[in-house]
């Protein structure tokens, strides 16, 4: 990921890592107890200390140090900072909810902020990593993709932007899988329709992406199979027009070849309307 700078002040004191850590750990195991005693450290020291953890990959130690930095200097500078390095912690720690959390406070406090689009990118990347695999429920790459999206028209030219791009394209893929994915099921149950309608969505709405090939494939086969052959070889025809070195078009091609068909255009079919509206 991109990484936001650190901006350490001079004169780190190294030494300060374990007296935080237990003021941190004593304020933790006293919830239920009485209020511990308040200490109140210099604002370098505790910045410093945060990011000496955060160095060391102590990550979720790191977020409660940077969240001490702004409970006990609110009005210093270094507290605005520590606000958005405590979401990066966060994130590190693949603590992603409270990522999102800690970033978006962020942005309502200081939209104006010159890390604000770091900001609007670590959400983006928290709900990323949350993307789950194409058996599961695709909520998460919705909202990724919306925050992803986000950050491409907000900050455009910025490395962000061009990251979040990357990302957003992956995004896309990993619908399409899910589309897929469905897709052949339907199809090996013999539920053509069903199947057809997951393989129009990839080429409906996911074009650029790495499954179309395959999707056409598949349309080539269910249609043959429902007997609509002006529709497959339609399919076939747009698979290898846009695709003729994939292995998909040679098995698109064998199976109209055992019908004793070829691949053949057709302009009223779906198929080539919705190509054409892309390309």
């Amino acid at each position: 990921m991109i990484l936001l700078p650190l901006a350490p002040v001079r004169g780190r004191v190294r030494a300060a890592v374990l007296p935080l850590l237990a003021v941190l750990v004593l304020v933790a195991a006293c919830a239920d107890d009485e209020k511990p005693e308040y200490v109140e450290r210099p604002v370098e020291e505790l910045y410093n200390t945060a990011v000496d953890l955060l160095e060391e990959d102590e990550y979720a130690a790191a977020a409660m140090a940077f969240d001490e930095v702004e409970r006990q200097h609110p009005y210093s500078q270094w507290a605005t900072r520590a606000q958005l390095m405590a979401a990066y912690a966060h994130y590190e720690a693949d603590e992603y909810d409270e990522a999102i959390i800690a970033a978006d406070r962020f942005i309502q406090l200081h939209p104006g902020h010159r890390d604000v689009a770091y900001a609007y990118y670590l959400i983006a990347l928290s709900y990323y990593e949350q993307i789950s695999d194409v058996q599961r429920d695709q909520r998460m790459t919705q909202l990724a993709l919306g925050a992803l999206d986000e950050v491409v028209k907000r900050f455009p030219g910025t490395d962000y932007a061009r990251d979040a791009q990357l990302k957003i394209d992956l995004a896309y893929d990993h619908l399409a899988g899910k589309e897929m994915a469905i897709g052949r099921f339907y199809l090996k149950r013999g539920d053509y329709v069903a199947a057809i309608n997951r393989f129009r969505t990839v080429i409906e709405r996911y074009q650029t992406t790495s499954h179309v090939p395959e999707a056409l494939h598949r349309l080539t086969e269910a249609y043959l199979k429902l007997g609509v052959v002006v529709e497959a070889q339609a399919a076939a025809a747009v698979l290898g027009h846009n695709y003729p070195g994939s292995p998909w078009y040679e098995d698109s091609y064998a199976l109209l070849v055992r019908h004793q068909l070829v691949p053949a255009d057709n302009d009223d079919s779906w198929i080539s309307r919705a190509w054409g509206s892309v390309f």
